[in-house]
């Protein structure tokens, strides 16, 4: 790593993806993991990795990534965010970063509202029913427009045919979600097991 360049964060959280050179002046189009991005628009530095087959060797000769982009401005564009960088001044230096992974600190993240959480702090987290039983751990969340659903990986749960555990989904709203405990890494929902 250059001198002067940052250390990888030990909080590193994904949060996108190059998808390619946008204009002729070294901007680049990124395709966000949230649908509210501000993480990326919150940091000035973007760290990255190239894309697990480039990683396997598939990416053409020629100079290294880097790992830290400097960001000079970012916005939203239609379902996506361009960018211009700083150190990167040409469409052929930009085209060089499509399929890189883009990574910030979590720290960087800006403050979640009151009852307001980002994904990657639940997920991991253990849900229990009001009775105080073990329902399973947060494994993912899906977006259905309306509202987010919880994908609960089960306790003691049977195999389905293919020896997959299905997942208990809950929906991540007031009428079901009776209190989130980040510190003490707990969901406490209004469910069953056998709902």
């Amino acid at each position: 790593m250059p001198s002067g360049e940052p250390a990888w964060p030990a909080d590193a959280v994904e949060v996108g993806l190059v998808l390619g050179a946008w204009g002729i002046k070294g901007g680049i189009r990124v395709k966000p993991f949230s649908s509210d991005p501000q993480a990326l628009f919150s940091s000035k530095r973007w760290f990255i990795q190239p894309a697990a087959n480039v990683a396997a060797g598939v990416r053409p000769v020629g100079a290294p990534l880097p790992q830290v982009l400097r960001i000079a401005t970012a916005r939203t564009q239609g379902d996506s965010i361009v960018a211009t960088l700083h150190d990167v001044n040409d469409r052929t230096q930009a085209e060089a970063l499509k399929g890189a992974r883009i990574f910030i600190a979590r720290s960087s993240f800006p403050t979640a509202d009151a009852d307001e959480f980002y994904w990657v702090d639940l997920i991991g987290l253990t849900v229990f029913d009001r009775q105080g039983q073990t329902l399973g751990q947060v494994s993912g969340l899906l977006e259905t427009g309306a509202h987010c659903v919880l994908q609960v990986a089960p306790v003691g749960a049977a195999d389905d045919a293919q020896g997959q555990v299905a997942p208990m989904l809950i929906p991540f709203v007031g009428a079901y979600v009776d209190e989130v405990d980040l510190a003490g890494k707990r969901i406490v929902v209004d469910w069953a097991a056998d709902y």
